[in-house]
């Protein structure tokens, strides 16, 4: 159930589905539930989901399964992974009913025909709804209304009602309670306004880079709008921004029918200029921009591993973090698309990192298990309500605008004694309130299970986890994420403390 409404509320589906297994002389035995799920994909839906699972393993004392109508099966966009999941209990001897269709489940051709014109319509009521969505959204950024997420150091959420009339400015966490009220941003407390200018001012004019940036604003002991220090990611937002010069954008990233997440071309970018107060001159934010994109220009690839010599000379080693810190240096994913990988653009240059080219891959496919599991994440605690902001560059995750939190996956190795162990390896820079860290399966090809980790508790670097833990861990450990999911939409910094 991913909406509110009457026909589709949980108590109303299982009325009707109550009747119809009373009707048919069915008794109920169990219940699978996705409750304030979107149907798009399987992920998230764990009540499916389980119900698969047990119907692959042999573990079902039940031959029917009874479901309201096909919407409720999911709003696949490909009809025939809808088609599947129902022939996997077809396949296993269970029969799938649609308690609220005019069509019997029968298998005749009447109903083949129904259930594939019905899970298509179904798809292509969340494509419709997702354009209308995205329309009204692009038409309130065009009048001047900010679109969610946090203000951002210097600004603050100016909530305005229908009139335009000031009602206020919003907290961190505070959301508008009326619908026909917006938000708009304006310019923070003066001390505020008056480092972000000193920023552009340093950048521009005295050639500092976004680490010199980060660690001036530190050794003074000004914090970030999270409370926390600066990095040079941080410093790069701000510098890239245009809110800080007044102008409203939307659509840079797109993250539609829970498919990829894009970083989408300018052209795509829905905008607004002078839709706030300016605390940044346009002349001098053109100008920063200018000195950001000049490090962006086209370098063939012979200027490429030209870099990466001099880089190996001065460093005596390479690795993807030397790469990209080095400010001289294109990012290390530029390598790894142009050459097929960092290994082989070190071969290039003649240069060995010794070690095992599997271990490399392994890596790599890390980072695409992690770069999934963390849209995962994104996608279900938006479905339940939650306000989430994600860092393109880090993958930290804003929840509520109270409290950040971050991923790391854990491969599971084995000790001299063939004992399994997990090394959880924790990001100082970030310095996140919460950490996931997910233990993957022998194998690393699945998740085994997840740890809640608040900061407090990074007190190392780094931590080894056994198969059994002290009691102190297992109250951070969970079996699923759903249940971190159901914690982290309620939970505040101050809950954190």
């Amino acid at each position: 159930m991913s909406t509110e409404h009457q026909q589709y509320s949980p108590q109303n589906q299982s009325d009707t589905i109550t009747k119809y297994a009373i009707t048919h002389n069915m008794d109920v035995v169990a219940t699978y539930d996705d409750h304030g799920r979107s149907g798009l994909n399987l992920a998230g839906r764990d009540g499916l989901s389980q119900l698969l699972r047990d119907v692959e393993q042999g573990n079902t004392n039940f031959t029917d399964v009874l479901v309201y109508d096909v919407s409720r099966w999911g709003r696949f966009q490909d009809a025939d992974e809808s088609a599947y999941h129902e022939y996997v209990l077809k396949r296993a001897g269970i029969r799938v009913h649609y308690c609220g269709e005019q069509f019997a489940n029968d298998g005749s051709m009447a109903s083949a025909l129904m259930k594939t014109l019905k899970r298509t319509m179904a798809g292509e009521y969340s494509r419709e709804l997702s354009v209308k969505v995205f329309a009204g959204q692009c038409r309130l950024i065009e009048l001047g209304f900010r679109q969610g997420g946090p203000a951002g150091y210097g600004l603050r959420r100016q909530l305005i009602d229908r009139d335009g009339r000031e009602k206020g400015l919003l907290t961190r966490g505070e959301r508008k309670s009326l619908q026909t009220d917006r938000v708009v941003l304006v310019p923070g407390p003066d001390a505020e306004v008056l480092v972000v200018r000193d920023l552009f001012s340093r950048f521009t004019e005295d050639a500092q880079s976004e680490k010199n940036l980060a660690f001036y604003l530190n050794s003074k002991g000004v914090l970030s709008d999270m409370g926390r220090p600066w990095t040079r990611a941080t410093i790069h937002q701000i510098l890239t921004n245009p809110k800080y010069v007044g102008a409203n954008v939307y659509n840079r990233r797109s993250y539609k029918l829970k498919m990829k997440r894009l970083i989408n071309p300018p052209e795509m970018w829905i905008s607004r200029s002078e839709a706030f107060k300016a605390i940044v001159p346009t002349d001098v934010f053109l100008q920063a921009r200018r000195i950001i994109d000049a490090r962006h220009i086209h370098l063939s690839d012979e200027d490429l591993l030209a870099r990466l010599r001099s880089l190996l000379e001065r460093c005596g080693k390479l690795s993807g973090i030397l790469i990209d810190e080095a400010e001289d240096m294109p990012s290390s994913s530029m390598y790894m698309s142009r050459f097929g990988g960092l290994h082989r653009a070190y071969e290039l240059i003649g240069w060995s990192d010794r070690r095992d080219s599997s271990f490399i891959e392994a890596n790599r496919e890390l980072r695409r298990r992690h770069q999934d599991l963390v849209e995962i994440i994104v996608a279900d605690l938006r479905a339940t309500g939650a306000q989430v902001d994600i860092d393109d560059r880090s993958d930290l995750l804003t929840i509520n605008s109270e409290y950040t939190a971050s991923l790391i996956l854990s491969r599971c190795q084995e000790t001299k004694a063939q004992s399994p162990r997990w090394r959880l390896r924790f990001d100082a820079g970030l310095m996140p309130d919460i950490t996931i860290a997910a233990r993957l399966n022998p194998g690393n090809q699945t998740v085994k299970d997840y740890y809640l980790l608040p900061s407090i508790d990074l007190l190392w670097k780094r931590l080894s986890l056994a198969a059994d833990n002290g009691v102190s861990l297992d109250l951070y450990r969970f079996d699923t994420l759903s249940l971190f999911i159901n914690l982290a939409k309620r939970i505040s910094v101050e809950d954190l403390a």
